[in-house]
């Protein structure tokens, strides 16, 4: 039946993401490590580190996600309906998955990633790094993230590891692209999205935008939040320091259309 009312679209901040190479620690939570106790999601994760050369940094990263509709609890319009209305809770922690840890495993819910291995396929990452930085990435290149590398392996093992920015910002690409896949996370964009959510298993970068909130907070200037493969060299300098500024958390924007009556 056709639904009568007025469109409306507007950016939403819904959830909250710590992005860590240790283990069990939960940045947004002041850097709590909540641990089960027994040997699991350990692995072999660690920062940034040279298995060959300045040209062969890698790193390896956690991610937690947090369920935060801020402007649902802050009440501003209260009787707004497309507001997601929940409390606040961790919706997933990487630590227990391990398609997250296995390049291997993860090729079950990404097969496709031999398609996109080539030069030329990769050649085409530049065009959507310009594009996610001058206004918004390209959602038909889906088998990259802009500036920071490519979207496969689905996971958070990062080969081309230039800075934590960078390398976070990444692993938080990847993990978005993943819970599509995987049906966790749907879409909300769009004319589709006017009466309710719908799947989308492969990922439309232009739903999301990505502000950090640790170790340092962006909170003004055309890149404080940028679209996902956005270049990080303005948020990098100096959002980055030895020990308490090794791990990241962000504050995730989804980009909502919706039907109000």
């Amino acid at each position: 039946m056709p639904r009568i009312g007025i469109s409306a679209g507007f950016w939403e901040p819904v959830r909250l993401a710590d992005v860590t190479t240790k283990p069990w620690c939960f940045v947004n939570l002041g850097g709590t490590k909540i641990a089960p106790g027994f040997d699991i999601g350990q692995g072999q994760l660690s920062g940034p580190s040279q298995t060959g050369g300045n040209g062969q940094n890698t790193s390896k990263w956690h991610v937690h996600w947090y369920v935060y509709p801020l402007l649902y609890w802050m009440e501003i319009l209260t009787d707004f309906l497309c507001f997601e209305q929940a409390s606040f809770d961790i919706a997933y922690m990487t630590e227990v998955d391990p398609l997250w840890q296995d390049d291997s495993l993860t090729a079950l819910i990404n097969p496709e990633a031999v398609l996109f291995s080539s030069p030329i396929a990769q050649a085409a990452c530049a065009g959507d790094c310009i594009a996610a930085t001058a206004k918004l990435p390209l959602d038909a290149t889906f088998w990259c993230a802009g500036c920071q590398g490519p979207m496969y392996p689905v996971n958070g093992n990062i080969a081309a590891s230039i800075g934590h920015v960078q390398a976070s910002r990444l692993a938080l690409a990847r993990f978005a692209f993943k819970i599509h896949r995987e049906g966790l996370a749907w879409g909300t964009m769009g004319s589709k999205g006017l009466c309710n959510k719908y799947p989308m298993p492969v990922l439309r970068k232009q739903q999301y935008r990505v502000q950090m909130v640790n170790p340092i907070p962006m909170v003004s200037g055309k890149m404080a939040c940028s679209p996902l493969g956005a270049s990080t060299m303005p948020p990098q300098a100096g959002r980055s320091f030895p020990v308490k500024g090794e791990d990241m958390g962000y504050l995730v924007w989804r980009k909502r259309n919706c039907c109000v009556l």
